[in-house]
């Protein structure tokens, strides 16, 4: 398959003031990560909360700006291009956000928001726009009548489906799905999962799909990217990891896992200590200092 989207070394560093000796501090939110994903592949970025996940996937759609490392879109480097050189690649480019209020404007009609894209991009005249947004909207499950209504008249599930229209809307071919479920209930994310199944193979599309919970992973993702304290920990196909994890944190994540059925137990790999401060991380694998096999050399 032909890679889509491919990021080298990639570094995301937020400079937070000077230490004692006068050195600048910084938090390494993205430090040295390395990843591809195909064309109609949905790759899964998993790890706790504050690992990077987030960062990691901004950073790729270029909304913040890398510290070091390479991004490639297509085949085409993006690391370093201009606003208006990043424009005919941004069309291409969308994400969908965790919080499905706080990401609307509630100023704006729903039919507003998810035309917004289209009028920026001048990819549609306003008859077009108009007749799109329709379209978009039952693809989502939404109805037409429902178009000059706002945010705040609307669920957290159709809230969250408004997002995804809005992100359609110029058909891009990449998506960043940003904890696009965990503000949600149950019921209603195993709703917004089906439906981002059925729009990536109606559309081809490609996705990021960053969550902590390994459950909805499993769901829906082709291959999964673990991360911790800033770094991939391990790569494998969703198959791979589930069934053979290799390193010990996923290993660890796994093992959280609940299991509904009271009669099956299972033994947790309870992690010891709490994460390190990505200001100071250890040196050599991040991992170490809470790993059930580190020895000293």
């Amino acid at each position: 398959m032909e890679k889509l989207v491919e990021v080298k070394n990639l570094k995301k560093w937020f400079w937070t003031g000077k230490s004692l000796l006068g050195k600048k501090k910084a938090v390494r939110a993205v430090d040295d990560v390395s990843f591809f994903i195909e064309k109609k592949e949905i790759l899964g970025l998993v790890g706790e909360s504050g690992c990077g996940k987030t960062t990691c996937g901004k950073t790729i759609l270029r909304i913040l700006d890398p510290t070091e490392g390479k991004i490639y879109f297509n085949g085409q480097e993006i690391t370093h291009l201009r606003k208006k050189e990043m424009l005919k690649f941004r069309r291409k480019m969308m994400i969908i956000y965790q919080d499905p209020f706080g990401s609307l404007d509630p100023r704006m009609t729903i039919g507003a928001t998810i035309a917004e894209p289209m009028e920026v991009h001048k990819t549609a005249s306003k008859k077009e726009r108009e007749e799109k947004v329709i379209e978009i909207m039952g693809k989502v499950g939404l109805l037409p009548d429902q178009i000059s209504r706002y945010p705040h008249e609307f669920s957290g599930g159709q809230r969250q489906r408004i997002g995804i229209a809005r992100a359609l809307a110029t058909n891009p071919e990449f998506i960043v799905a940003d904890e696009c479920v965990s503000a949600l209930d149950v019921s209603i994310q195993a709703q917004i999962i089906n439906l981002l199944l059925d729009l990536q193979k109606e559309f081809g599309l490609t996705l990021l799909f960053v969550a902590h919970d390994l459950s909805v992973i499993k769901h829906i993702c082709d291959r999964v990217a673990v991360m911790y304290l800033g770094k991939i920990v391990e790569t494998a196909s969703k198959k791979g990891l589930f069934n053979n994890p290799k390193h010990p944190y996923t290993q660890a994540l796994l093992s959280a896992i609940p299991i509904p059925d009271p009669k099956l137990r299972k033994k947790g790999k309870i992690l010891m200590g709490d994460v390190p401060s990505p200001i100071n991380p250890p040196s050599g694998c991040r991992f170490h200092t809470r790993c059930p096999y580190v020895k000293a050399v």
